[in-house]
């Protein structure tokens, strides 16, 4: 049987990257994914182009899932974003903390994700199904490992159905996370987070920057292809298609694939996969 798999986009900026997101789905929904992410900026920058792009995916016939993040947020902005949501029709919500934009006050009434998690309960009780964030390698923000396990607990305790995790490239990290998980008596699925490796310059920027280990053969190898990009992509769909191989294998209900709006190393992996 197929595992599920579900696909994450940025909502673009121009009428162009629109278009062009417009095929890109079109390609990726041959691959039949479960639901559609849609990330969500801090701070307003992309609030409306998520809740455009969710709507025309499901205009689309897809199921979407906008991200919602409570970072500089107050109760009434929320209760706001939940009812467009809900007249939307949407049934799903990755449910973040949030990333705080350059320059920008804490403010807002929610610290934790575990908090917007509850009010999203308090105000909708089970309408949408409620994904958070999970970290096999630990939030480079968490105080150290057990801490950001029991952060995830209690984002579980508020309400959520189910994590996925910020990606990795070491299968062993996110099997222990599952470990340490059940340990706490936490049941939900854990979805991988999936990256393709398109890019060797774009990957290690975003790996340093929020926290994901590259390991250092793959750093290296990535390192020595310079510029050869032919050379960088086939290399990093053998390495993401044995690690997705290995996540299945033991046990993975599913993979999110992070597709950075592109479409052929997503559909690339899971030709491979079938």
């Amino acid at each position: 049987m197929r595992p599920p798999i579900s696909l994450e986009f940025f909502p673009p900026k121009t009428p162009q990257g629109a278009d062009k997101l417009r095929g890109v789905r079109q390609q990726l929904y041959a691959l039949k994914p479960e639901f559609c992410s849609v990330t969500f900026g801090a701070g307003g920058s992309t609030q409306e182009g998520t809740l455009t792009t969710v709507r025309e995916i499901m205009d689309e016939g897809m199921a979407a899932a906008p991200h919602l993040s409570c970072i500089g947020q107050t109760r009434d902005s929320i209760r706001e974003r939940l009812a467009a949501y809900t007249e939307a029709g949407v049934r799903r919500i990755v449910a973040l903390r949030g990333d705080m934009p350059s320059g920008y006050g804490m403010g807002g009434e929610f610290l934790h994700a575990s908090d917007l998690v509850a009010f999203i309960r308090t105000e909708t009780g089970e309408r949408f199904r409620i994904e958070v964030a999970a970290y096999p390698e630990t939030h480079p923000q968490a105080r150290s490992p057990q801490d950001d396990l029991l952060a995830f607990k209690a984002k579980v305790d508020a309400g959520a159905d189910a994590g996925i995790t910020q990606y990795f490239f070491n299968a062993d990290a996110y099997f222990r996370y599952l470990d340490e998980v059940r340990a706490l008596g936490i049941g939900v699925p854990v979805v991988p987070g999936i990256m393709p490796i398109t890019n060797s310059s774009q990957l290690l920027r975003f790996s340093d920057a929020c926290g994901a280990e590259v390991p250092r053969w793959i750093r290296m190898r990535l390192m020595a292809f310079g510029d050869d990009a032919a050379g960088i992509k086939a290399f990093g769909a053998d390495v993401v298609a044995a690690l997705c191989e290995r996540l299945l294998a033991g046990g993975a209900p599913g993979l999110h694939i992070y597709t950075m709006n592109q479409a052929a190393a997503a559909q690339a992996l899971c030709e491979r996969l079938r």
